[in-house]
C-alpha cells in the first residue's frame, strides 16, 4: 500500500492530475498507519502481521 501510493503520488506530480495525488497522499498515511500498528504488535485485520 505504501509503495503504491509513492507510484500514485509521483504520476499525479509529474502528470499535474490532483486526484492521483491526494490517492497517493492517503494510500501513504493508510499504509503507514497499518506498517506502524503491525510493528507494535497490534492485530490488524486479524493478522499479527501486516505485509
Amino acid at each position: 500500500m505504501i509503495v503504491l501510493g509513492v507510484i500514485l503520488l509521483i504520476i499525479g506530480f509529474l502528470t499535474g492530475i490532483a486526484i492521483l495525488w491526494t490517492i497517493g497522499v492517503i494510500l501513504l498515511v493508510i499504509g503507514a498507519i497499518l506498517w506502524i500498528l503491525g510493528a507494535v504488535g497490534h492485530a490488524v485485520g486479524g493478522r499479527r502481521h501486516y505485509w
